[in-house]
């Protein structure tokens, strides 16, 4: 990566020999690294896109220019990093191997999170989302290119797990007997993503798609939230999709990874919080129909996580990177018992069902 990033420092500025390149860590998908110009103090996030995983990095940044104009000119409090341009004015530099990169103001006296234990930090981060939703409420979202399609649509995954079924390895699909016969008997909730987005009652709006602590940068001096970050997947979506993301992601006793079944459980707090936050972030955004459905929000996501970790497993992992054989095998599983905890709770606590 070193030979690239000088080549994208270059295209940046006329004076590379100024900056000092430090690599920053954490990041799962693409590669970022820290300019720093020795002379002014002045910081950068120089960020190579994983091709792989985002193919047409255009669209991407495309999308990131529309929000950050109309942001700046309609809600100009909220803050998002500043995006940067190379030589000539470009938003994206391709080097010579044919990797693109893009360039941020670096956010300073900033950090990450994995996960949290607090009720009030995690409706601070239900409402930094939502609020995202809302101060892009008068974008036109058809302008908004789409980065991934179908990536939330229960109905497409659920027809991929069929198709799985079709191709399995003989041996894993014996194995998985039990979690196939659960997520077919819950086909309901691919029907009630049909009805969600087939509806006029659930519009479709500017969403981020991947709603998690971690892409949500904190003050390392007061704990405060500074911004939102990571508007790779940011696209035209529904209601249920950043709040059931944080439900999947914080809303459990442990993470996806854990293999500790008996202990999976839904903290009340933490989904409560997640809930009342991003309700009052979005203001008056939603619809009637939408607040009486909020809480199918986790229902929906986890239902899609547990379809699309049994799938990559039957079928060979081919998608989802993996540590060790059954990897993919105990990731299903995990999203499932959390799901099932998770419908528990949601008829113990509120009577809700679907």
């Amino acid at each position: 990566m070193e030979t690239s990033c000088q080549e994208a420092l270059t295209a940046f500025t006329s004076t590379p020999g100024d900056f000092t390149v430090e690599p920053v860590s954490g990041g799962l998908i693409n590669h970022t690294c820290k300019i720093t110009n020795h002379r002014t103090g002045l910081t950068f996030l120089l960020q190579r896109f994983n091709h792989q995983v985002f193919r047409e990095p255009a669209k991407i940044q495309e999308n990131y220019q529309l929000i950050a104009a109309h942001i700046a000119k309609e809600n100009p409090d909220f803050f998002i990093p500043v995006a940067h341009y190379f030589d000539g004015m470009q938003s994206l530099f391709c080097d010579s191997e044919k990797q693109y990169w893009r360039l941020f103001s670096f956010v300073e006296n900033s950090k990450t999170l994995s996960n949290t234990a607090d009720p009030v930090q995690a409706a601070t981060v239900a409402e930094t989302f939502a609020r995202l939703t809302a101060v892009c409420s008068g974008l036109d979202i058809r302008h908004l290119q789409i980065i991934l399609p179908d990536f939330h649509n229960v109905t497409v995954r659920l027809q991929q797990f069929s198709n799985a079924l079709e191709s399995a390895i003989p041996e894993r699909l014996e194995k998985s007997a039990y979690m196939v016969d659960w997520l077919n008997s819950r086909s309901r909730y691919a029907g009630l993503y049909t009805h969600f987005t087939e509806s006029a009652e659930y519009k479709l709006r500017v969403t981020h798609h991947d709603a998690k602590i971690s892409n949500v940068l904190f003050d390392t001096a007061t704990g405060h939230v500074i911004c939102p970050v990571d508007f790779d997947t940011i696209m035209p979506g529904y209601f249920f999709s950043d709040p059931g993301d944080m439900i999947r992601s914080m809303a459990g006793t442990t993470d996806e990874t854990s293999t500790d079944f008996a202990n999976i459980r839904i903290r009340p707090g933490i989904y409560k919080a997640i809930i009342n936050g991003y309700l009052r972030g979005m203001g008056a955004e939603l619809s009637a129909a939408e607040i009486k459905n909020i809480h199918a929000s986790g229902l929906l996501l986890l239902y899609m996580q547990s379809l699309r970790f049994l799938s990559d497993y039957l079928t060979g992992d081919t998608y989802y990177r993996i540590s060790y054989p059954e990897q993919n095998y105990d990731r299903a599983l995990n999203q499932l018992t959390l799901l099932q905890r998770l419908e528990e709770f949601l008829e113990e606590t509120y009577k809700f069902t679907c």
